[in-house]
């Protein structure tokens, strides 16, 4: 029997544990790398090192491929038309990617198609910016879906404004409360997506995963914490979450995933309004930070249903196999050797999963993430976070 082999375009952490749980299957992977020390470089057993924004680089490596997905939504929406043109899978395809490629067209369509957004537009320079905080500021148009729009008064500076491309963690995100603060954005001569600051309570992830015939899965939606714009932690289920409205979040994912033709996975970011509502902040069409607590904690993780849905197998059970569990990321400090610290976890609870990346140990980058499970969250929570402390160094006993 001739397993597929699937290539992953990017050579990070999410295609080193994508290629982890494909190999149970016997799936094959083709790796396109930045470089040979890249996290999933380091394991998977066939590497090409090239420019994914080169489109004769992506030709030659989608030989051999049976089909082509990412780690990242970064490859040039053109390049994977021409593949797709040349009779190569590619999942999720151009028509999809471009919503988590490009901001402005991601907002365009979720306000076609009736999805609850933050007021936002398009602005041209530092004072179309401060324009768009008056108009805010006046109770201009914030998009709740199925054509209502309502003028609360709400808002004005700050406001944040986005490059429509490009941007990750925090990067190319800029919250600012003048015109003046507002010149930075405008430097790079791209695009910029103005947003209103939302007053939320807390950020949640909906996640699903989608196969081209359309089979859908949701997992429990999840509650994220961001520190310095950076995920830090990821609580499944989010606590306290009212049952309805955690039903919506699903539901509004899958018709996300279901209107944009999404296949693999579909991370929906989302904000909970202090009034108790949702609206949609961001999308991600790969495997997600926000999904990482799956590994350990549901039936089927978030990497092996995206391995089973790009190759229209049948999807894995989402449901979590524990009440809780909580994700935790690893980042870099100032103790680059983290190996030393796994005899004080490992020994303080055998229960901990750590799970490493193969990356260099830099301040403040993600190297890593433990994931802990259990039926009291505050343990679980405070498990996790002892974890990732004492691995970062922050934590000395």
């Amino acid at each position: 029997m001739t397993f597929p082999v699937v290539g992953m375009v990017g050579g990070g952490q999410l295609a080193r544990m994508t290629h982890e749980a494909g190999i149970p299957l016997g799936i094959k992977f083709k790796l396109l790398s930045d470089t040979p020390q890249d996290s999933a470089a380091q394991v998977v057993s066939e590497v090409v090192v090239g420019d994914y924004r080169d489109l004769d680089t992506l030709r030659a490596f989608a030989r051999g491929c049976d089909v082509i997905t990412f780690d990242h939504e970064h490859v040039p929406t053109a390049h994977l038309r021409a593949l797709e043109a040349d009779g190569v899978p590619v999942r999720p395809g151009p028509d999809a990617l471009v919503h988590a490629q490009d901001k402005g067209v991601m907002r365009a369509k979720l306000d076609a198609i009736g999805v609850p957004c933050p007021r936002h537009r398009i602005v041209s320079g530092p004072e179309d910016a401060a324009r768009f905080a008056a108009e805010v500021a006046g109770g201009g148009a914030q998009h709740l879906g199925e054509g209502r729009w309502p003028g609360d008064g709400s808002g004005g500076f700050p406001v944040v404004l986005k490059t429509v491309r490009g941007g990750y963690d925090g990067k190319g995100v800029w919250v600012v409360r003048s015109s003046k603060e507002a010149e930075e954005p405008f430097r790079a001569g791209v695009p910029v997506l103005a947003e209103e600051k939302v007053d939320f309570a807390r950020e949640l992830a909906a996640n699903i995963v989608r196969s081209p015939h359309g089979q859908a899965v949701a997992y429990p939606v999840v509650e994220s914490i961001q520190v310095d714009g950076v995920c830090d932690t990821v609580i499944a289920p989010a606590p306290g979450l009212d049952p309805e409205l955690a039903g919506h979040a699903q539901e509004l994912a899958l018709r996300i995933g279901q209107e944009l033709g999404v296949v693999g996975h579909l991370a929906v970011e989302l904000f909970e309004t202090a009034d108790g509502r949702i609206l949609v902040n961001e999308l991600a069409m790969r495997p997600h930070n926000s999904g990482h607590w799956t590994q350990d904690g549901a039936i089927t993780s978030q990497f092996a249903n995206h391995v089973r849905a790009v190759l229209d197998l049948p999807l894995g059970d989402p449901r979590p196999r524990a009440r809780w569990t909580v994700m935790a990321n690893v980042l870099g400090g100032d103790y680059p050797d983290m190996y030393s610290a796994y005899l004080h976890c490992m020994a303080r609870d055998p229960q901990l999963k750590i799970h490493m990346y193969g990356k260099d140990v830099k301040p403040g980058r993600k190297v890593g993430h433990v994931n802990t499970y259990g039926d009291d969250l505050a343990e679980v929570r405070e498990r996790a976070a002892h974890a990732a402390g004492y691995l970062r160094g922050t934590i000395t006993e």
